[in-house]
């Protein structure tokens, strides 16, 4: 497929999802993030459970709201957590009551959105949705987060969010991030996609699957791979990894090299499971496969492992 064509079907590379945040973390500067929420240049966004807040801006939507306007609109800045600075201007998340955000909803300046929506849709910069990848993460820990799971507790909240402290028995807690295998398994011309029942109709993907105690992440993808197909497979080379903040994931990517080919579907995880020829891959990811099958979209790992199979190439570096 030649770059002409490529470009003609699918267009640049699309960006991946979540990956684009700037922000210097700024880890060193956490214990200070009381005096830093007193910065006139400070900014925060807003989020209530799975729906966060964007204002509306000449270009489009953004995010960031300056913090002092964030706390006014019913973000609690008692339990900000510093997300990092952009140049001297300190970053925060604040969480949002549910009644607080109900009270926002007929403001015609202000957008309400759930994050898988803002990226797939492209409604903030990619810097803002990145950023908005860890905010959402955070706070999804800290409300599960909220007793010690060593004496039972009240957590106290320090380090600007980045940790919980119990009073009680002085056990720490720290954010976890749980990782995912995702694998495109191919068998030379062609390659294995499934169909989970949560999935939009028609659409097929690569499977996925939590990496277990004592595993490496090859090991896993084929465990996966094996458990929900009947197909094992050896070589597997990494190709890229995304963020995935639902919760609090990431998601490694890897190409498998097929050593069996007859499916046999667990019906636990899959509906479906089959092989895909190059071409009819590519009518997936153009969206003009004329059963009206389609791929993930182009903000997802998925989409990039699969057009990376197409392509014949590995991804642009992230």
């Amino acid at each position: 497929m030649t770059r002409d064509t490529v470009l003609e079907r699918f267009g640049p590379w699309p960006h991946l999802g979540y990956t684009g945040a700037s922000l210097d973390r700024a880890s060193e500067r956490r214990s200070e993030a009381a005096a830093l929420l007193d910065d006139p240049r400070a900014l925060a966004c807003l989020i209530a459970g799975d729906t966060i807040v964007l204002r509306r801006t000449e270009a489009g939507f953004s995010a960031l709201f300056p913090l002092t306007e964030a706390a006014g609109l019913g973000g609690r800045s008692a339990e900000a957590c510093l997300l990092g600075l952009d140049g001297l201007a300190p970053h925060f998340v604040l969480p949002l009551h549910a009644a607080a955000l109900a009270a926002l909803t007929e403001r015609e300046d202000l957008h309400m959105v759930d994050l898988r929506s803002i990226a797939v849709e492209g409604l903030v910069s990619a810097e803002e949705i990145g950023e908005l990848a860890t905010a959402k993460a955070m706070l999804a820990w800290h409300a599960r987060r909220t007793f010690c799971s060593n004496c039972g507790g009240r957590l106290n909240v320090g380090e600007g969010g980045w940790r919980r402290e119990c009073p009680e028995c002085g056990a720490q807690h720290f954010p976890r991030t749980d990782p995912v295998v995702i694998m495109l398994t191919v068998d030379g011309e062609r390659c294995l996609l499934g169909r989970s029942p949560r999935f939009a109709p028609g659409m097929w993907s690569c499977l996925a699957g939590f990496v277990e105690p004592g595993e490496t992440f090859e090991q896993a993808a084929r465990r996966e791979t094996l458990e929900e197909a009947g197909i094992r497979t050896g070589q597997a080379r990494y190709l890229a990894c995304q963020p995935w903040p639902f919760p609090m994931s990431v998601m490694i990517g890897f190409h498998l090299q097929a050593e069996s080919t007859d499916i046999t579907i667990d019906p636990v995880e899959l509906e479906g499971a089959r092989w895909f020829a190059r071409e009819e891959a590519a009518l997936l990811l153009a969206r003009t496969h004329p059963d009206g099958l389609t791929a993930p979209p182009q903000m997802a790992i998925a989409h990039h492992l699969i057009r990376a199979f197409v392509e014949g190439r590995d991804p642009p570096a992230g």
